[in-house]
């Protein structure tokens, strides 16, 4: 199959499941502009993934917003460096159970049955291809280079969105939900320890989510903080690109070498996570936080291959100095120089980290307002998570913000306490994306459930029209 042929198969198969019928939203009508029933912030693999499902629902006046330019959405192509995926190759994502868009039916479409059988993950630029692909195949309604700056309630149901960007041809735009689609860094901001951004000049250090220029290292030493897949991801990527040497140091003594990830796709964890007592799910994810993710073995294998490769065990940093044109850090093991420091300490997730949110953040329920977890498993950064509905819903830990955060929600690592990995890992997102989908329409349907109710009593279309005396005659 070609993937002109494919992409024929796709809209065979949406109609088939009737895909594209009437809205059953009411409109809501203003005089001073639009009214998006939905929009939806982020256009990457989650905000494409919601789209789609709303518009299977029947739900169609919306607008998916991502502040980069086309074809660079989420991490992709920008700052994710390793090699493939980690998730496996065979787990549905996006594809919402219709098998002609599968990442497979895609990848075979170009390359053919045999090629899938002979790869073991899957390359991170065909992924980012296939989002191409899946967006212009499903004609999704995206607008880029847009950068929402402030979520402004006017109402309940009701936001105005102040926006900035060259695709920004309306500076204000008005919508009743609003999803925050977008994924790691969404909940919260990425962190660099204060001891390196008080200390060091901006040209000596980069946080892994930032642009690295790569091409300037060449022949130099680089030092690499963090122990999770992505340290070892940019470790590799580094040496690829030529430089001499990439320290990667890891606070622990020993590598973490299970990921709490594999167990959870064939135990149920992922899609009954939110069916769990708030005791359950806070020790599940302390439990996931101490493990973390390590990186995978071909990974670690590919960058390990290199002579310039070392792992530092054991070897937290307890202090960062800049020196003679570069970065001197002291460890337990002692100081060591470096041209450059690449810095892999993850995020912190905290609604009031996030500019857009700070007319309602102070209203948002976290983790921490709603249970108290006994000493042995307690974790700040727990806490600090918005504490969310089973369908990514922000609530409101006062009355005061009830109308403020109504229609508020939140698709993106933020809600990997009160979700598990529904919206933070593709081995979660097909379970995730429906829960999601579904509590937006029930909000949409309970909010005009008056006037839905009221057509329903007064319908009065008549169905069956045979004529009954014609039929008198007859007999």
């Amino acid at each position: 199959m070609s993937l002109e042929a494919l992409n024929e198969q796709v809209k065979k198969d949406l109609t088939y499941l009737a895909f594209g019928g009437t809205d059953w939203v009411r409109p809501v009508q203003l005089p001073d502009g639009h009214v998006y029933d939905v929009i939806i912030i982020g256009g990457g693999q989650s905000g494409l993934a919601a789209a789609f499902g709303l518009m299977r629902e029947r739900i169609s006046n919306i607008l998916v917003l991502d502040e980069n330019p086309e074809g660079f959405e989420g991490p992709w192509d920008t700052y994710a460096r390793m090699v493939t995926l980690r998730t496996p190759k065979h787990l549905p994502s996006i594809d919402l159970g219709i098998p002609s868009l599968t990442f497979r039916s895609w990848w075979e479409a170009q390359f053919g049955a045999k090629s899938w059988e002979a790869i073991d993950k899957i390359p991170r630029g065909d992924w980012m291809n296939y989002l191409r692909w899946y967006r212009e195949v499903l004609g999704l309604p995206v607008r880029n280079e847009v950068k929402l700056k402030l979520i402004e309630p006017i109402k309940k149901d009701l936001f105005q969105l102040h926006l900035d960007g060259h695709g920004a041809s309306e500076k204000k735009l008005m919508a009743r939900k609003v999803i925050l689609a977008t994924g790691i860094q969404g909940g919260g901001e990425w962190h660099v320890p204060a001891m390196i951004s008080d200390k060091l000049p901006e040209h000596l250090y980069a946080h892994t989510s930032k642009p690295i220029n790569f091409s300037a290292l060449k022949g130099k030493k680089i030092a690499v903080l963090g122990g999770g897949a992505s340290a070892f991801d940019n470790a590799h990527f580094a040496l690829s690109e030529g430089v001499s040497e990439a320290h990667v140091f890891v606070r622990r003594k020993e590598m973490p070498r299970i990921n709490p990830i594999r167990q959870m796709e064939g135990s149920g964890l992922i899609e009954r996570f939110q069916i769990l007592s708030d005791e359950d799910k806070y020790k599940v994810m302390s439990h996931f936080f101490k493990h973390n993710q390590p990186p995978t073995n071909d990974t670690f294998g590919r960058a390990s291959s290199y002579p310039g490769f070392k792992l530092h065990l054991g070897s937290p940093w307890l202090d960062v100095d800049a020196a003679n044109e570069g970065a001197v850090v002291t460890t337990p093991q002692g100081k060591f120089t470096f041209d450059f420091l690449i810095i892999s300490t993850g995020l912190v997730t905290n609604p009031a980290l996030r500019p857009e949110l700070k007319l309602v953040e102070k209203h948002i329920t976290r983790w921490g307002d709603q249970y108290k977890a006994p000493d042995e498993f307690a974790n700040p950064m727990i806490d600090a998570h918005p504490y969310l509905s089973r369908g990514f819903a922000l609530q409101s830990q006062d009355e005061e913000g009830k109308e403020l955060v109504y229609g508020l929600f939140a698709y993106n690592y933020s809600a990997l306490i009160s979700c598990g990995i529904l919206a933070s890992a593709l081995s979660g997102m097909r379970f995730g994306i429906p829960k999601l989908v579904s509590e937006v329409a029930n909000q949409l349907f309970l909010d005009n459930h008056e006037e839905i109710l009221n057509d329903y009593f007064t319908y009065k279309e008549p169905e069956f029209i045979a004529d009954l005396n014609a039929t008198r005659e007859l007999a």
